[in-house]
């Protein structure tokens, strides 16, 4: 389990519910970014979005992945091959009987999905996340 007080950005469980609602964020955006919460698959926002951009952290807003990286890996959540380098943090995660690896935003802690080895190359990534902790922003914004 993570430690909040290893992330630069902190706030309280009322600042961070506020500043999503501030934000216009998805309804579980709270239980999925501070609770390690997972949305159903093929129901986020972000899951068939292809236009050219960047994806950054709900909470804090710092960027995480380019669209260029992103690709369809037909497991019902956002999924690419390649992270701005330093912008996530991977912690073993041992819940739900798995040994998985979680990612979390590397500023604030937000947990953001799981990365796995079975992805394209050229870094035979996947890192599958929830669409609920991204904020895409269309290119030139």
């Amino acid at each position: 389990m993570k430690n909040d007080a290893l992330f630069p950005v902190q706030k309280s469980d009322d600042e961070w519910k506020a500043l999503l609602a501030a934000k216009g964020a998805e309804a579980g955006a709270f239980q999925v970014t501070r609770r390690a919460a997972t949305e159903r698959p093929f129901t986020g926002k972000y899951e068939r979005v292809w236009a050219d951009g960047s994806y950054h952290c709900i909470c804090c807003g710092a960027k995480l992945f380019d669209s260029d990286t992103k690709f369809d890996a037909g497991c019902g959540w956002p999924s690419f091959n390649q992270a701005v380098p330093g912008a996530i943090k991977e912690i073993r995660d041992t819940s739900h009987g798995m040994v998985r690896t979680e990612t979390v935003c590397a500023q604030c802690g937000a947990h953001l999905g799981h990365v796995f080895d079975d992805g394209p190359g050229p870094t035979g990534l996947r890192y599958c996340m929830n669409s609920a902790s991204l904020d895409f922003k269309p290119e030139g914004q």
